[in-house]
């Protein structure tokens, strides 16, 4: 009879059976997850979006309050019940008080309750967007019209246009305003379809052909290089591995179906016929991105396109296999990719003028608490209009009171009643003033 010893080693056991037995190295995975946490961020951007989202809050809080019939103010106790609604993590009376230069908060002359109402300065920036929206109609037109143009059947979604609508600097009644009143161009299907009467292939060239036609001209570059290339801007930082610039510079070279192009099938199985099912896909979100007022887009909205542009990949996963081109934030409840070659430093490149004016909207989010004595003084001069209000000097006492001191038994057998006092009609500095 054979006995069959076994050793233990360090947790492990050894024996005849598994003696030569090697641990099996396991392959790491790469996915979209994977990628998300491995990207090399953009600090600024991130930044950026941060506060992008804050103007969000308070426009949609603007928009609730312009619901209210009653008037122009609101209460904050009628406000607390918007914070899920918003997407507030703290209260609402805290975020109010944050920014004085949006949020005006007084108390009712009647009710005696705490009421808040939107600041006139924010309110000309609001009114001033809404100017420029309705001068640059036409722009807004020629926006819808290379959408459906790069539709698959010339037909979009209404509901996918509004939930990109601010994106695209649309009016909130685009439907009526745009869609309808521009029967020429568009019909409504079945009333939640867009469809384009035809194309006007003046209006068929991408953003992008001005930057290739610009780098042919100016560095002196083959057609070769520059037809079917983008252009690419790394984040600082980024770690360029072994051979990937050649499969970049391959990429780049790599021709593609242009979004304006008339649609072709498309056979995936022949030579680069992924890449370049995949590289008309980037194409398509870029100039989705260029046609965006601050080149930005959440990523779940971008998928709503998916079916109309046949575009039918893993959006997410394409956006980070080309980090020169795209940037995905994770800052906020969503994911938003910016168009990377459109900013610098933190900023638009090429500003319009709808971006100019939320920037103004920005710059007085970011002021905070921060230069209220201005705000303060336009409240006196308000108030004294009225005739409510006296300024206060150095000593304490305001100019045009009349100071009545508390008199102690003493000094009123000294000064006689009160009604000695008001008929004598001058004022006193104080107790001592009357004694001796």
């Amino acid at each position: 009879m054979i006995f069959l010893k076994s050793v233990r080693c360090n947790g492990i056991l050894f024996g005849p059976f598994n003696s030569f037995s090697q641990r099996r190295w396991k392959k790491p995975i790469v996915s979209a997850q994977t990628r998300l946490e491995t990207r090399t961020k953009d600090l600024k951007l991130d930044k950026l979006l941060m506060h992008i989202n804050k103007l969000k809050t308070i426009l949609n809080i603007h928009q609730l309050m312009a619901q209210r019939k009653r008037g122009p103010f609101v209460s904050v106790q009628l406000m607390s019940r918007w914070r899920n609604i918003v997407g507030l993590n703290v209260g609402m009376g805290e975020f109010l008080h944050k920014y004085p230069h949006v949020f005006e908060l007084f108390v009712h002359p009647l009710r005696r309750n705490l009421c808040c109402k939107i600041t006139q300065r924010m309110r000309d920036f609001i009114d001033e967007e809404e100017k420029i929206v309705k001068e640059y109609e036409p722009e807004l037109v020629q926006k819808v019209k290379k959408l459906l143009m790069m539709s698959k059947n010339g037909t979009l979604h209404v509901h996918a246009l509004r939930l990109i609508r601010r994106e695209l600097g649309l009016p909130e009644d685009f439907r009526d305003s745009i869609l309808r009143t521009h029967s020429k161009d568009f019909r409504l299907v079945d009333l939640e379809i867009v469809e384009l009467f035809d194309r006007n292939e003046s209006l068929a060239k991408a953003e992008v052909e001005k930057w290739r036609e610009k780098e042919y001209v100016d560095k002196w570059l083959s057609e070769f290089e520059t037809s079917y290339a983008f252009p690419i801007n790394f984040p600082t930082g980024f770690k360029i591995e072994g051979g990937y610039r050649e499969k970049l510079k391959n990429w780049q070279r790599l021709p593609y179906l242009k979004p304006y192009v008339s649609k072709e099938v498309l056979r995936v199985r022949t030579c680069g016929g992924i890449e370049r099912f995949e590289k008309r896909a980037v194409g398509i979100i870029h100039e989705l991105l260029s046609l965006t007022v601050e080149k930005m887009l959440e990523v779940d909205r971008l998928a709503h396109f998916r079916k109309d542009f046949a575009i039918e990949v893993n959006v997410c996963e394409l956006l980070l296999k080309h980090p020169g081109i795209f940037y995905i934030c994770t800052k906020g409840s969503t994911q938003t990719v910016f168009l990377r070659e459109a900013y610098s430093k933190g900023c638009l490149a090429l500003p319009n003028p709808i971006y100019v004016v939320r920037r103004k909207m920005l710059d007085l989010i970011l002021l905070g608490r921060r230069n209220t004595r201005s705000l303060e003084d336009l409240e006196e001069i308000k108030e004294e209009r009225n005739g409510s209000v006296f300024r206060t000097n150095v000593g304490g006492r305001r100019d045009g009171d009349w100071v009545i001191p508390i008199l102690d038994s003493y000094d009123q057998t000294a000064f006689g009643s009160l009604g000695d006092i008001n008929d004598s009609k001058q004022p006193f500095d104080g107790c001592e003033s009357g004694r001796n």
